[in-house]
């Protein structure tokens, strides 16, 4: 009728153990934290910062699929006007853009002699890879 205290005694040393039952939630939760919220907490970061460094002429794809070039930015409405097909135009939020697939180069400082088109000039003259190998110049 009445409960033995060897039964009473067994069941306090089993619920006796806070620490180890709080370990294992703890380091589930790290575990969490370095491989699913840290990296995409830095995944978001980064996209945030390719989306605040979108200029004319990049090209972009949109959240619903649609490839085309950057026309016009707008910074105080954060709409960009973007070029689907030739002279077709369509204003797209910076928030829609998905990914950028070619970014373009910033525009050179006045007065500097590091253009694309110096370095296009110096690659002509440089003989190619397998030119090199079969003694021949490369051709312009």
């Amino acid at each position: 009728m009445f409960i033995s205290p060897a039964y009473a005694q067994d069941a306090g040393a089993a619920a006796g153990g806070g620490i180890e039952a709080i370990l294992p939630l703890v380091l589930i939760f790290v575990v969490f934290y370095f491989l699913l919220i840290r990296p995409q907490q830095k995944k978001a970061k980064e996209h945030k910062a390719t989306l605040n460094n979108i200029r004319r002429g990049d090209r972009i794809v949109t959240g619903g699929g649609i490839i085309g070039s950057v026309t016009k930015v707008n910074d105080e409405t954060s709409e960009l006007t973007v070029e689907i097909a030739k002279e077709i135009k369509v204003k797209v939020r910076r928030e829609m853009v998905a990914h950028v697939i070619d970014k373009t180069e910033p525009a050179a400082a006045k007065g500097s002699n590091d253009t694309p088109k110096a370095a296009n000039e110096d690659a002509a003259e440089r003989p190619s890879f397998l030119g090199v190998l079969f003694g021949k110049k490369k051709d312009k």
